[in-house]
């Protein structure tokens, strides 16, 4: 059955290895890194519907690991935390069925100039709204 293993399947299963023998090291990022570059390289032509399921996997690992990052082991979690989670998770998911969409309607079509730029500079944007309001409304303001 290792015969047939790819080289990226190699280095995901290391990965997974290194991050049982190295708890602190960040090889969950690098694992997800690993698939999603997987991903980019080996369906270049093509949406797979499964792609959807793929992205469900990945950002349910995402918010377990958020989950997990709250406290020790045995502390257990408050469930006011876990729906707050789920909901910002489901939320997040909806987007995946919207750029699936768009990513079928539009294969084909030639690439209109300086999308790349654009795609990354509205990522960019969303990313610092998002982290301002995030950081806005968690923190109260400070009375002298």
């Amino acid at each position: 059955m290792t015969r047939g293993w790819t080289v990226g399947q190699w280095a995901l299963r290391a990965t997974i290895v290194a991050g049982l023998l190295l708890p602190d090291a960040p090889m969950g990022t690098v694992a997800t890194v690993l698939v999603l570059a997987w991903w980019g390289f080996a369906f270049r032509d093509e949406a797979h519907p499964q792609a959807l399921l793929a992205a469900g996997g990945l950002l349910a690992a995402h918010l377990a690991a958020v989950l997990a990052s709250y406290g020790p082991r045995d502390l257990p979690l408050d469930p006011a935390t876990v729906r707050l989670w789920a909901v910002r998770g489901a939320l997040v998911f909806l987007a995946a069925p919207a750029v699936f969409i768009v990513a079928v309607v539009l294969r084909g079509q030639p690439e209109p100039v300086g999308i790349w730029v654009a795609g990354l500079a509205a990522a960019l944007v969303t990313t610092v709204a998002a982290g301002m309001a995030l950081t806005g409304s968690s923190q109260s303001p400070q009375e002298h």
